[in-house]
């Protein structure tokens, strides 16, 4: 039995490792009750066999579902079956020009839940695990020959018998990121994740924007199940013109001119806006370090406040079990651990306060032309702005400013010369990791920058003078605009699990899988790196010239 496929398989996301087995062969009996969670969570999250495939549209509804590798196959099996039943899809591994008159055939890898669902029965050998899901979705199964699903039909109890003896009971199951032993119901879980994301993507059918530095890490993450990646595509109206009219395009849209974005947005495709996630890497995109975590929003950026986004769509309205609230609270706290922040994960022994018994407080500055800084920045005019409206309303406190990373490497715009900020503030910080800072100070004041919510993850307090995706839910101090959408008070729980758990998608380093983020921060702990060593020398070199220049104009 144990050479019978386990059901349960890593999809061939683009760019992934050698792809690591979710069983090998054992041997143990099933515990009470195992077979029926299985039965429940297969249901619910329809996973097992080729779940990844394509999703072809069926002519005809209350089809007869026939599966076959060839149409000889198929015909031998119709001959054990009612000949009057209609219509018939035949559903073959390879295309055949000698199709029956009145039948529908479908060819190549296909999700084997999408196939069953609108089907009125389905015929299939006895060694083919689609009998198995399309009794899993309580349909009619007509199994001929001999073979492990040969006692299987709708039935429950066939349905627990089939899975103790033949997947049960012959079958271990590994964790595919560590290789480590786990339950059957971890390795569902996993592929529930990974079908949602797959799911979300397929109607993306174009990506416009994306570097070349960075596409080897988001292929998989935007990844629809079909053969290959996304196309990355030049942002030219020719390749626009290529796609279908209803076919959705991923964008960067910091990264595709002004002109072209406006075609798009005239278009009518529907646009997915793709950014950095908040768990992002070690180094900086200056310096065109690869992003392992991306956020994918088919309404908008979770920056604009201007517009409804996905993201704050969440936040009005997910409620979080008690499930996803404990795994949002050890995900904070394995953050705060080990240091984490967007860019830097943090070793750094604890930091003295420099002014003593004074409240402390941290301005962090930011890409003054980033576009979460141009659409979420209100009438904030800047960094050294920001830093004088911090001490406005922090008159007796230490006022520490840190320059954004993308400014101190030379690439971006935001420089505030040092003595205008020291007219205000008390000191410059450009040598100490976020997250020791944020441990250190009482709170921060912040215009739309990330350091408002790793500062709340601390515990700490956070003035916005923007409008930052975390600011109008009860859990900051706002002085800006906030948007009548966020009247619902939430709190840092379900902050943490939206953001986090629920809106981003990880890669992991090392496999090239979409991973979890307690996954992506165990790989950055153990300095795993992906990316282009010599590009991103070639960035650094590149900011220390542009900030050697800009010393030297500011002396002039």
């Amino acid at each position: 039995m144990a050479s019978i496929p386990p059901l349960l398989h890593v999809p061939p996301f683009p760019g992934a490792r050698a792809l690591p087995p979710l069983a090998v062969s054992g041997s143990g009996k099933p515990a009470p009750g195992e077979a029926a969670q299985f039965v429940a969570a297969l249901r619910d999250s329809r996973v097992g066999g080729t779940f990844w495939g394509a999703q072809p549209p069926c002519a005809r509804q209350d089809y007869r579902l026939v599966r076959a590798p060839d149409l000889l196959r198929a015909e031998a099996l119709l001959a054990t079956a009612d000949r009057d039943v209609r219509p018939i899809l035949l559903w073959l591994d390879t295309a055949t020009a000698d199709a029956p008159q009145d039948v529908e055939i479908l060819t190549g890898p296909c999700d084997p839940w999408h196939m069953v669902e609108h089907a009125q029965d389905v015929l299939v050998d006895a060694n083919d695990d689609l009998a198995l899901i399309a009794a899993l979705a309580g349909k009619r199964v007509r199994i001929v020959g001999d073979g492990p699903f040969a006692s299987l039909n709708s039935s429950d109890d066939a349905l627990l018998r089939v899975i103790e003896d033949v997947l049960l009971t012959h079958w271990d199951w590994r964790d595919p990121f560590t290789g480590a032993p786990c339950s059957l119901l971890d390795s569902i879980a996993t592929l529930r994740h990974w079908r949602k994301l797959i799911d979300a993507n397929r109607p993306i059918r174009g990506a416009f924007g994306f570097g070349a530095w960075k596409q080897d890490t988001v292929e998989a993450l935007l990844w629809d199940g079909g053969d290959g990646a996304v196309p990355f595509l030049p942002a030219q109206d020719s390749a626009l013109g290529k796609l279908g009219a209803t076919d959705a395009i991923a964008l960067w849209k910091a990264r595709v001119p002004a002109p072209f974005l406006d075609m798009c947005e005239k278009s009518g495709h529907p646009l997915y806006e793709v950014e950095d996630g908040f768990i992002r890497s070690v180094g900086l995109g200056a310096d065109c370090v690869p992003p392992l975590s991306i956020v994918v929003d088919p309404l908008g950026a979770h920056f604009d406040p201007s517009r409804p986004n996905r993201l704050e769509q969440m936040l009005a309205t997910v409620e979080i079990d008690a499930e996803l609230r404990a795994r949002a609270r050890e995900l904070r706290a394995l953050i705060i651990e080990s240091g984490i922040s967007k860019y830097e994960v943090g070793d750094a022994e604890p930091l003295p306060r420099p002014g003593g018994d004074r409240r402390h407080i941290l301005v962090p500055g930011q890409v003054e032309d980033d576009r979460s800084v141009l659409l979420g920045g209100g009438d904030v005019r800047g960094n050294l702005d920001l830093i004088r409206r911090a001490r406005a309303h922090e008159p007796d406190a230490y006022i520490l400013y840190k320059p954004h990373p993308d400014v101190l490497s030379g690439h971006r715009v935001g420089h505030v010369v040092e003595a205008d900020a020291l007219a205000h503030a008390d000191a410059v910080v450009t040598d100490q990791p976020i997250g020791a800072l944020l441990d250190m100070v009482d709170g921060v004041h912040v215009l739309t920058s990330l350091a408002g919510f790793e500062a709340l993850l601390r515990g700490k307090e956070v003035t916005t003078h923007g409008t930052p995706f975390y600011a109008g839910w009860g859990l900051t101090r706002d002085l800006g605009s906030i948007p009548d959408r966020r009247g619902r008070s939430i709190d840092l729980d379900t902050l943490v699990a939206v953001t986090l758990l629920l809106y981003p998608s990880y890669l992991d380093p090392v496999t090239g899988l979409p991973c979890p983020p307690e996954i992506l921060i165990a790989r950055l702990v153990a300095g795993v790196r992906r990316e282009n060593k010599a590009v991103v020398t070639f960035r650094k070199v590149q900011g220390n010239l542009r900030r050697a220049l800009f010393r030297v104009g500011s002396a002039a």
